[in-house]
């Protein structure tokens, strides 16, 4: 799991606009869908200056950006269409928390996309900013991926309501794709985690409370995620109840609500696997602290055993004349017998006192 570090330091241009993602080898694409209930168009791969000639402004327009590392063409992109720096800058900067912003009728929303990284323990993370304008999407995402592949299926077979509906419904099918990634990896946590409270009930490993530090690690790092994304989604309804913003139609506010109960949905889901988590944890030193009972318990009747065969060693090695039985023939036989009848019978005698 990647860490969002503060990368200190002041701009001397405080407009300079800088990438601070992983992912800069991507090589940025951009694709444009223009639909209507009646028409689609869908062009890809198309360079800044084909844009102007493929909008329609009495349609709904969705321009997508994959790659983030070509600061010229999203400050081109930026020019072209009125967006402020300092949007650029949080959609450039992926180490912010989620937000939403509006300013002059534009709507702004960034999202962190976390996905599980196969084979391994660690988790994957994406930003993906959105800004929302009437009869306007703009999305940008670090790379290529196929979070939206069922949606723009959606667009071309005109299935379901996509196309009966303005860009702000499209903008929640996109946002409850990627809230999508946070179950999916939230089950992948659950999965792993079952295994390490079976494996806590068997075994006493030391891997298993490493495992457990690093699925607590993880389980924090999603509600880290998935905290401001509640709130930022909780906003939305106070702009309904202003009625100042107006790209985002009322009878869709509700589809907002829905992604809403998602977050609180998923932060409850995380709150059970953090109490697993704590539960398995206990269990493992209670598991600790058993095992070592059970060894000072053998320790211990090992030692009740020998504690009267030691003391009659110690009476018959003390060096008197006046013993009589040093001279007895058959002397020696005898307290090798009792020694041993002793400890026979005391082990009977715990045995039925299941004192082992």
């Amino acid at each position: 799991m990647r860490k969002l570090l503060y990368k200190k330091g002041r701009k001397v241009v405080p407009t300079l606009l800088e990438y601070t993602g992983n992912h800069k080898e991507t090589k940025p694409e951009m694709q444009l869908f223009v639909y209507d209930t009646e028409s689609l168009s869908e062009y890809q791969d198309i360079h800044i200056g084909q844009i102007d000639k493929h909008l329609e402004h009495n349609k709904n327009n969705w321009l997508n950006l994959h790659g983030l590392n070509d600061i010229h063409l999203v400050k081109e992109l930026g020019s072209k269409f009125q967006i402020d720096d300092f949007i650029l800058s949080d959609i450039l900067n992926i180490l912010k928390r989620s937000k939403i912003d509006e300013y002059h009728h534009t709507l702004f929303f960034n999202i962190k996309s976390i996905l599980p990284v196969r084979n391994s323990n660690s988790i994957d993370m994406e930003q993906i900013s959105f800004i929302l304008r009437d009869g306007f999407l703009f999305s940008f995402q670090e790379k290529s991926s196929d979070f939206f592949t069922h949606i723009r299926e959606r667009l071309r077979q005109h299935a379901g309501i996509v196309r009966d509906k303005k860009v702000d419904y499209l903008l929640y099918l996109l946002l409850d794709a990627v809230m999508e990634n946070f179950y999916i990896t939230i089950e992948n946590e659950e999965h792993k985690i079952d295994k390490i409270i079976d494996l806590a009930k068997t075994t006493t490993s030391q891997k298993i409370l490493e495992d457990i530090e690093i699925h607590r690690d993880n389980l924090n790092f999603l509600r880290r995620s998935i905290v401001p994304l509640r709130d930022s989604l909780y906003s939305i309804k106070s702009m309904k109840d202003d009625d100042v913003f107006n790209a985002i139609a009322p009878e869709n506010y509700s589809f907002f609500a829905r992604l809403h109960q998602k977050c609180l949905e998923l932060l409850d889901q995380i709150d059970a696997d953090l109490y697993s988590l704590e539960a398995a944890s206990s269990f493992y030193f209670s598991m600790q602290s058993h095992k070592m009972n059970e060894v000072m318990k053998t320790l211990t009747v090992v030692s009740v055993f020998f504690m009267p065969l030691t003391f009659i060693v110690g009476v018959y090695g003390m060096n008197f004349d006046n013993m009589p039985e040093l001279h007895w023939k058959y002397g020696y036989f005898i307290i090798i017998a009792v020694m041993f009848l002793l400890l026979i019978g005391m082990i009977i005698y715990f045995k039925k006192r299941k004192w082992y």
